[in-house]
């Protein structure tokens, strides 16, 4: 099936992670104009180079102001915006429950739950007004099943997930008379796999894991649903 998104525009956060550089290729192949938000100006002239028609954007997401100002500018340079695709991620865990330090607790509310808290407070407006906003996070199984060792990061993914749920009902509010209106989305995944850890593991199966190109796939197909299918939904991915 072929989706064609010419007309919209897709802010994806995080964009110079595995995902996030898979997810911008698969949005521009459609035909999205696609702001790619990440920390690292390096990093992200990099990705532009391999992306062709990419726009870029050095930001701070754990900043609340900072993100306020990229949303203004993103509205004022594009006019609208369509998608939000956050996925900036991180990883801290132990060996025991009273491993999870707190320092980690920081790391991964910070990146875990406060950016996306942003990002969403910023362009909320944005998307509700879009004819089909579209919002996407990747959560983890871990935070419906978490280990002694993975309580930070199970906590915070679950926080992530309840923002989404937040927002989604805000959405549901927001559009009830729209025939799409807009849709926040989890999906949800066991691991994350690209082509260079294939290569790098090849006597590695990575059984459940999701390959970066199918999920970025999948984040292209939430414009070919109806938002009342997708709103609120949490999709389990094991490709």
């Amino acid at each position: 099936m072929t989706i064609d998104l010419r007309e919209l525009v897709v802010v994806v956060t995080g964009a110079t992670g595995p995902a996030g550089g898979a997810a911008c290729s698969a949005l521009r192949a459609a035909g999205a104009t696609v702001v790619a938000v990440g920390h690292s100006p390096s990093r992200l002239a990099a990705l532009a180079d391999i992306v062709p028609g990419l726009l870029t954007e050095s930001v701070d997401l754990a900043d609340l102001d900072a993100v306020t100002a990229l949303a203004a500018r993103v509205r004022k340079g594009q006019g609208r915006v369509d998608g939000l695709v956050h996925l900036v991620g991180g990883y801290r865990g132990g060996d025991s429950f009273t491993a999870n330090s707190e320092a980690d607790w920081q790391f991964l509310s910070s990146g875990l739950i406060d950016t996306l808290r942003h990002v969403t407070l910023a362009f909320h407006d944005d998307l509700i007004s879009a004819p089909a906003g579209r919002v996407a996070i990747v959560s983890a199984r871990a935070a419906g099943k978490p280990s002694a060792g993975s309580a930070n990061y199970a906590a915070a993914k679950a926080a992530a997930e309840a923002w989404m749920l937040a927002l989604a009902d805000s959405f549901r509010s927001a559009t009830a008379a729209s025939p799409d209106g807009a849709a926040a989305v989890i999906f949800v995944i066991k691991a994350l796999v690209t082509e260079q850890m294939r290569a790098q593991s090849p006597q590695r199966r990575f059984p459940g894991f999701t390959d970066v190109t199918d999920l970025a796939d999948r984040i292209v197909e939430l414009w070919a649903a109806d938002a009342p299918d997708l709103n609120a939904a949490r999709i389990t991915l094991d490709l």
